[in-house]
């Protein structure tokens, strides 16, 4: 793998002129402007007879504007400026790539690297838009530093406000980003943002690569909101989808060149059979140019600081992760089943984003547990940052959904949280945007049901189910978040238990934004008792900024007692106790500290209580209670203190 990365690389080098002028390749490709007007057009169609330009500008006269053909099936135009040195296509100008095919046939198509592209109410398809403002929107503020500990806000700039309609960058910028800083995440992960010309696909099914999604707003309201987070502190992340793209042909990839291959495999091989679209050829070098400049195009026109690649398992073996399980087996990450030329792109634009951006960041979407994934590219592997723990959202399902209360394994949830590879991070999550899906169940929604509608007031009895809902709620993201990673994930509006679940407009659902939504406003509300929950996920996040438990080695398990229900560990100073038993509370019990030493007592006081009266608890713990280490031996280890708890997590400081 190795060896294929860097032959590549070294091609890149001897007949690019180096990667850095590789993948700078968006600023020559497409429809661009020189300082003189003059307007510079190239276009990569390998199956075309001919390509020429059309618009507004020449009155769509489709033949009048002819490219030049170049070698390996590239094709330029140059427009001089006007007499007065004005641009011939003017800002706003609506554009065709039109396509004459071997047959004759013309096709009217948009450039695969189109900046801005737009839909009018009354049409289907999208139109190719030039995008040269007089002044574009200038950056005032730094990305910020790389983070250590990494608690990331996924976010979806459409849905993120609680009126039923699209959603801007403008109201994303001015109300959502003041709340994710006052919740305590410190990374936005958006998706959504590469233009999809179907709503509701979420934004998994890209047809525009290189363009901001219009239905927010314009490119400059994304990079003002960009810059924005930068300012209060937020590391911004795109949810880049190389892994497949839209079928569509006129306001797609699909198609481009009159060709079904151009971009992708030809035949069934470059079909995804699950997804129905369209899969890459990343053993085509036009396709590495297109793929690493879109990559290098978000970071420096942008100023994304990094990003989570989507279907990594697909792009990683010819099977696409169809019908296959993965038991961590070497057999399965080894042999002709894996694509190594999608492995190789992967390793190729780790390398890039290091080698010119090193501050960005990057993450895996990777089911199969690949190794090396998440190690440097110069040791062989991947070169990516983070890889999602996509293992822990599916155990908390499998627990609440088939076991009883009492019928819950410490050993198994343990196993699940701390199961992963040696020295590769991961992104610890109790639930994502997948989760909230219509058809699936957020975990509120799962532990409350239908009771979320009618006794969530604090007007209304507390009962049994809503009281076990919001305990085990949070107590489930508390040890995910300490215990399952190097990393934290939350998708919007669930850190309050968001009711209900996500779906956009669609015919199924009679075009209806009911559900397209994030009710933020629930937590304002003093009477609703989505605020403890809101409360307990802000102040859990602002104590790992505290103590960074997230930045410092795995924890150490003293207990996962299974009739107690019990769960004890160490990390970072902290001692994390969770009573995980339906109904048996315990008075003195006695836990594992790591302290060795003999010299010195130690003392512990609470520092998060989840059954604290502002996180909806029952405030059964006396805050003021000082414990103490003592020289007693318990499982195991010479030193141990006694405490008095529901549910608790400890602070240690040092007693002179």
């Amino acid at each position: 793998r190795y060896s294929l990365f860097y032959n590549h690389l070294k091609n890149i080098e001897e007949n690019e002129g180096g990667l850095d002028k590789f993948s700078k390749s968006y600023k020559t490709f497409g429809v661009n402007q020189f300082s003189d007007g003059g307007i510079y057009c190239k276009e990569w169609a390998p199956g075309a007879d001919a390509v020429f330009l059309a618009g507004d500008f020449n009155d769509w006269n489709p033949l009048s504007h002819p490219y030049t053909k170049l070698e390996f099936g590239k094709w330029e135009l140059f427009i001089p400026p006007e007499q007065d040195g004005s641009s011939p296509v003017p800002h706003g100008s609506k554009l065709k790539v039109v396509i004459r095919t071997q047959s004759g046939d013309l096709l009217y198509r948009i450039s695969p690297w189109a900046r801005y592209v737009v839909r009018d109410e009354d049409k289907v398809n999208y139109d190719w838009v030039h995008w040269n403002p007089p002044q574009s929107y200038i950056h005032k503020h730094p990305s910020p530093k790389r983070l250590k500990s990494l608690k990331i806000y996924e976010s979806h700039v459409g849905i993120a406000s609680p009126e039923g309609k699209v959603a801007s960058y403008k109201n994303f910028t001015y109300n959502v980003l003041p709340r994710i800083k006052d919740l305590g995440y410190n990374c936005v992960q958006l998706m959504a943002i590469m233009e999809h010309a179907y709503y509701a696909s979420f934004g998994y099914q890209v047809t525009s690569f290189f363009a901001a999604s219009s239905r927010y707003g314009t490119p400059d309201d994304l990079k003002e909101m960009i810059d924005i987070a930068h300012s209060m502190g937020i590391t911004v992340l795109l949810d880049v989808v190389h892994s497949h793209a839209s079928k569509n042909c006129e306001d797609g990839l699909n198609n481009f060149d009159g060709t079904d291959s151009c971009f992708f495999h030809s035949g069934p091989k470059g079909t995804h059979q699950l997804w129905d679209s369209r899969l890459f050829d990343y053993a085509n070098w036009e396709v590495l140019r297109f793929l690493l400049s879109n990559l290098r195009m978000w970071i420096e026109d942008y100023r994304f600081d990094g990003f989570r690649f989507d279907g990594v398992t697909s792009m990683l073996y010819h099977h696409h992760g169809i019908g296959t399980g993965f038991s961590g087996d070497y057999h399965e990450y080894f042999g002709l089943h894996v694509d190594e030329d999608a492995l190789c792109y992967l390793m190729l634009a780790n390398h890039m984003i290091k080698f010119l951006h090193p501050e960005c960041i990057t993450i895996a979407e990777d089911v199969s547990g690949m190794p090396a994934l998440c190690r440097p590219v110069e040791e062989g592997g991947g070169g990516f940052d983070y890889r999602l723990a996509m293992a822990i959202p599916d155990k908390w399902i499998q627990i609440i959904k088939e076991l009883k209360d009492e019928d819950w394994n410490m050993g198994n949830i343990v196993h699940t949280l701390t199961n992963r590879r040696y020295e590769e991070k991961y992104i610890a999550y109790a639930e994502s945007h997948d989760q909230a899906l219509v058809g699936d169940k957020t975990l509120a929604f799962r532990l409350m049901d239908a009771e979320m509608y009618t006794n969530m007031s604090v007007l209304s009895p507390l009962t049994g189910v809503i009281d076990r809902g919001i305990q085990l709620h949070k107590m489930i993201r508390l040890i995910t978040h300490a215990l399952g990673g190097e990393s934290y994930l939350n998708f919007m509006g669930n850190e309050f238990g968001h009711p209900e679940w996500l779906d956009f407009p669609r015919i199924g659902n009679n075009e209806s934004y009911h559900y397209a939504r994030r009710q933020f406003n629930l937590t304002e509300d003093h009477l609703l008792r989505y605020r403890f929950l809101n409360a307990f996920d802000r102040d859990m996040n602002k104590f790992e900024e505290r103590f960074g438990w997230l930045a410092s080695p795995p924890g150490f398990v003293s207990e996962k007692h299974e009739a107690n229900k019990v769960i004890a560990f160490e990390r970072a100073g902290l001692i994390f106790i969770f009573n995980f038993h339906p109904y048996q509370s315990y008075v003195d019990y006695r836990v594992v500290i790591c302290h060795s030493s003999l010299i010195v007592i130690f003392k512990y006081k609470i520092l998060l209580d989840s059954d604290a009266a502002e996180y909806g608890g029952h405030q059964r713990l006396d805050h003021s209670t000082e414990y103490f280490s003592e020289e007693y031996p318990h499982n195991y280890r010479p030193n141990s203190l006694m405490v008095r708890y529901f549910f608790v997590l400890f602070s240690s400081e040092l007693l002179k």
